[in-house]
């Protein structure tokens, strides 16, 4: 049976500079997936032509627009790719000029181009979950998520806040801590039996 071999991160990508190739409904979709859940994230988005709704979401979001052909010079500064235009071949391209350069690349819809998958992300306040199916099925993760997001409570932010304050308050060496958190926690996982 083949296993999920994914490793999850969580990416801080106002600090890294992401770029999408594609001007049309795909561009728009990864544009809007990755600022639901980072907002701050800077992007920059290149193509010849860009359709109304992402030109319109990039404004909203300070994204940087450039209306020009892709080339290799594009990926100059970049750390993350994301080719999402409506020609196999260029988007092959792009995949390939990445990968000599060692950027993370996502070619849509093309799960053997691709060094991550954009999953399924549910954020309750701090807390934030990613889900994964190994690019085999966004819809299954769409639905996993609409899961979560109505069965984590929204005060799990508040938990958090408050065992944030706990960990910072408590003395004693690393072994010494964890075994207070996890006995504090514990009951975060027992199933109520009345």
């Amino acid at each position: 049976m083949e296993k999920n071999e994914l490793y999850p991160i969580f990416l801080k990508v106002s600090q890294l500079n992401v770029l999408i190739v594609g001007g049309g409904k795909v561009a728009h979709e990864k544009l809007s997936f990755l600022l639901k859940s980072s907002p701050n994230a800077r992007v920059s988005l290149i193509a010849l032509e860009f359709s109304k709704d992402l030109e319109g979401l990039a404004i909203e979001h300070n994204v940087k627009i450039i209306k020009k052909p892709y080339a290799i010079d594009c990926l100059e500064g970049r750390h993350i790719v994301i080719a999402a235009t409506n020609n196999r071949e260029v988007n092959k391209q792009i995949y390939t000029d990445a990968k000599a350069r060692f950027l993370l690349v996502n070619v849509a819809d093309t799960p053997d181009l691709c060094d991550f998958y954009l999953g399924g992300i549910v954020t309750k306040g701090q807390i934030k979950v990613a889900i994964s199916t190994n690019g085999k099925s966004p819809t299954m993760a769409k639905r996993l998520r609409q899961f979560f997001e109505a069965v984590i409570p929204d005060e799990i932010d508040d938990l958090a806040e408050n065992l944030n304050r706990f960990r910072k308050g408590i003395k004693g060496d690393f072994a010494e801590k964890v075994t207070k958190l996890n006995t504090l926690t514990k009951g975060l996982l027992k199933e109520d039996n009345d």
